[in-house]
């Protein structure tokens, strides 16, 4: 069997394969990407982030029309063209994609299009037939969707978020199985191009990561929509004929049936690492399936890293290309590294109106027992949002009470996604609520809201 030996191999060529092996060529190492996925591109591009958001905006711009009599505009209708959607979609993918796959194809590594799995701790065996041998492995297979042990649930032929990214109709009706990220931003989709979307999930709140409260403004904007939702659910039971899916569960102590046409499994997603044989490398998980990674994200053996959404802590891409591009400098001897850093870690959830987090949050500082001083200020009271009939939501300026340093922040609203990045720079630099109060803000913009918390808390200070 032939065997081809490198300094460097990342398994996987998503957002941290990729740019470990981009990092890792930089620095002098012998590099492979060894990737079997049908398409390249990795989950981001093609099943992910970049679909979803072209979507999301199409939704977004036809909620807007269909409004237009708030605005005194007089648009006689307007509803969506699956088919010109769809192709919209695939036409914007397919540049991104092209666009990774030629940076993949010319880089100054190997790209071999092959599936690996652990032989030993420096094997990896390839489905093409050959082996690689490395010093340094980088394990960045991605996720999957998962199938929890509900009873039914693998049984019928359900959707996933790829089936509804791939859409080409208007389907009549969707229940939807889950209420995190990708379920909360779907739902919505579905709901405004036109089908009866019922939402169950089981926690007390959608978007259980996120706080009570802001899930709680989320929740609101999708009942006002026409989303039936139901939170603090127990599952029973799912089954299929030919009529359609029919959900049975538990809510506020009654059994609950509902029918539709379609079942999207938005239930979460797990590492994707069954195939690795991660035993035979002597790399260890939790019991989530994530694998376990120190500050500079090797695993249980020292050589062999693991980067992006299989070894979390987060499943956010910029997390990934950092985990990933880490991983490379360590492997490759580099000194005076600094690992990722969480305290300043950025969140956006694209539902609308979108909810945007950054830095430490309340939760996190009662947790440690840190103390804090808090303030925020509602959309509906401000000039640009009350005009825009964007009037959801409230922005929060988390910071520290001797000086008034910013240790976070919470957005629900309007743009929220990118309103958050006003704290990125602050944030990295340990800026004071003062210090952002010396900076201009222009009226009116949406931006402008955030002076309002941080002049509060000043005031709190002073």
């Amino acid at each position: 069997m032939k065997t081809k030996s490198y300094d460097f191999a990342a398994i996987g060529g998503g957002s941290a394969g990729f740019n470990a092996a981009r990092v890792a060529v930089s620095l002098g190492l012998k590099t492979a990407i060894i990737d079997g996925a049908r398409e390249l591109g990795g989950l981001c591009i093609l099943r992910g982030c970049m679909p979803s958001k072209t979507l999301l905006y199409m939704a977004d711009v036809l909620h807007l029309a269909q409004k237009g009599k708030t605005f005194g505009l007089k648009i006689p209708s307007a509803r969506a063209d699956m088919k010109a959607i769809h192709a919209r979609k695939r036409k914007i993918i397919a540049e991104f994609a092209s666009y990774r796959q030629q940076a993949l194809t010319s880089g100054k590594f190997d790209l071999i299009r092959a599936h690996a799995r652990f032989v030993d701790a420096h094997t990896l065996e390839l489905s093409n037939g050959t082996r690689v041998r490395a010093k340094h492995i980088l394990i960045g297979t991605g996720s999957k969707v998962s199938v929890p042990p509900v009873p039914g649930l693998a049984d019928v032929p359900y959707w996933t978020s790829d089936d509804v990214l791939d859409l080409d109709f208007i389907p009549k009706s969707v229940i939807v199985l889950g209420g995190g990220i990708v379920a909360c931003e779907l739902a919505q989709f579905l709901n405004r191009i036109g089908a009866r979307v019922t939402l169950v999930q089981r926690s007390a709140n959608i978007l259980r990561d996120h706080s009570p409260a802001a899930s709680t403004v989320v929740q609101q904007v999708f009942v006002d929509e026409g989303i039936e939702l139901f939170a603090g659910t127990q599952l029973q039971r799912i089954s299929h004929s030919r009529a359609g899916y029919e959900v049975e569960f538990v809510h506020d102590g009654k059994v609950v049936k509902r029918r539709a046409a379609h079942l999207f499994n938005a239930l979460g997603r797990e590492p994707n690492i069954a195939p690795l044989n991660l035993a035979a490398a002597g790399v260890t998980t939790r019991p989530s399936g994530q694998i376990v990674t120190n500050r500079w994200q090797q695993t249980s053996a020292p050589h062999i890293y693991a980067a992006g959404d299989c070894s979390g802590p987060v499943e956010i891409v910029h997390i990934a290309i950092q985990q990933g591009e880490l991983a490379a400098r360590h492997a490759a001897g580099v000194a005076k590294l600094k690992p990722v850093d969480y305290s300043l870690l950025l969140n956006v959830v694209f539902t609308d109106p979108q909810l945007a987090t950054i830095g430490l949050l309340e939760r996190e500082l009662d947790e440690r027992g840190t103390p804090y001083l808090t303030a925020s200020y509602p959309f509906n009271d401000h000039g640009k949002s009350i005009l825009m009939d964007a009037n959801y939501g409230y922005v929060k300026v988390i910071a520290e009470p001797k000086r008034g340093r910013i240790l976070g922040a919470e957005i629900v609203g309007k743009d929220a996604g990118e309103l958050i990045h006003a704290f990125s720079g602050p944030l990295a630099m340990k800026a004071t609520v003062f210090d952002l109060l010396r900076a201009p803000w222009y009226h009116p913009t949406l931006a402008e809201i955030i002076t309002y918390p941080l002049e509060e808390i000043a005031e709190k200070i002073r």
